[in-house]
């Protein structure tokens, strides 16, 4: 919490004034008190109540005070809301061991299925835009708030040779550079930030394995932090993967065959490089997600849109602490006035 006004807190002087300026009176009360020749029919004369009683309403009056106090220096407190002109660029790995059957049918039909989901469910005021890599890296649709759009190109994605985690980053900084002018193209020389914000644009990678060609992940990572753009990355599938088995329309034609692979992954690496995803994700001040199922990756997905698109704002709370302290000194008024009245009335 933060004040606009921090001087304006002098006021919460005045509140421990009062219980003082009570006692004194309380003691010049004890001073000038008339001398009788039986305590206890003094006693017997007031009605008792008890302590609590009288206590409650001076604190609760106290507290109300000090809120009012306290709202007189305008506090402001710095919450997460949704920011405009956001953007998430999401890169899925389409190499050839994306047609383990390790998930069901195949890991590229489970990750195309949680994409989908994926969009459907965010924020549409959010635009998305789509990367698909595997020897190289290639944009598939530029950031757009066009669902159809999206929803389309994904089931068009096809498996290829080769893993390129960096070249992917890359393109998806330059995706980005398009159209904020706040974010360089890839390849210019930036200083890492160090003041801790970000850009509303977010990098999401999902990859089955480790990088193969390319940029190093690690050096497109560092080029990702310079611009203020954190990069989350998902590693998925299990570890033993299942054969391969992609049907016709889910590889590139002439660069391998359809259906099993006796090789058991068309030369790719099949091991996830944990690793190195934590190490780009925690460069750039994203995080690391682990699905070795569909049901996992939808999770991971789900996740992360309550983490991307968002930004810290300060919003003043002033209003809100004159109204509870304003609750509170009445509360405490009219009980008061409410157990003074029972006295009253137990007394005659």
């Amino acid at each position: 919490m933060s004040l606009s006004w921090p001087w304006a807190l002098l006021a919460l002087v005045t509140v421990p004034l009062l219980p003082a300026a009570r006692w004194w009176f309380d003691r010049r009360r004890r001073r000038s008190a008339v001398t009788v020749s039986s305590v206890a029919l003094i006693r017997a004369a007031v009605p008792r109540h008890s302590a609590w009683r009288r206590r409650v309403p001076v604190a609760l009056f106290l507290t109300g005070l000090l809120a009012i106090a306290v709202s007189t220096a305008r506090p402001q407190a710095t919450i997460a809301v949704p920011r405009a002109e956001t953007s998430i660029l999401l890169a899925i790995d389409v190499s050839g061991s994306m047609c383990s059957t390790d998930v069901s049918p195949n890991r590229l039909a489970a990750a195309v299925e949680s994409a989908r989901d994926f969009i459907r469910r965010t924020d549409r005021g959010i635009r998305i835009g789509l990367i698909a890599f595997s020897g190289t890296a290639g944009l598939a649709v530029p950031p757009t708030t066009d669902r159809d759009q999206l929803l389309d190109a994904v089931g068009t994605f096809r498996t290829a040779l080769g893993t390129a985690i960096g070249e992917a980053i890359l393109t998806s900084i330059d995706a980005i550079a398009e159209y904020n002018p706040g974010v360089a193209q890839s390849g210019v020389d930036l200083v890492p930030a160090s003041d801790g914000g970000f850009e509303p644009d977010t990098i999401v990678v999902l990859t089955d394995g480790s990088n193969t060609t390319g940029v190093d992940p690690l050096i497109a990572a560092g080029q990702a932090a310079a611009r203020h753009l954190r990069v989350f990355t998902i590693g998925f599938g299990t570890t033993h993967p299942g054969p391969m088995v992609c049907d016709p329309g889910q590889v590139t034609a002439g660069s391998f065959g359809a259906g099993p692979d006796p090789g058991g992954g068309y030369g790719q690496s099949l091991e996830i490089d944990e690793r190195s995803l934590t190490e780009v994700a925690e460069t750039t001040g994203g995080r690391y997600f682990r699905a070795r199922d569909a049901g996992q990756l939808n999770d991971a997905l789900a996740g992360l849109r309550s983490e991307i698109g968002l930004h810290r704002e300060s919003t003043e709370t002033t209003v809100w602490w004159l109204l509870a302290g304003s609750v509170l000194v009445v509360s405490a008024i009219f009980l008061s006035l409410w157990w003074g009245r029972q006295r009253t009335a137990a007394s005659s």
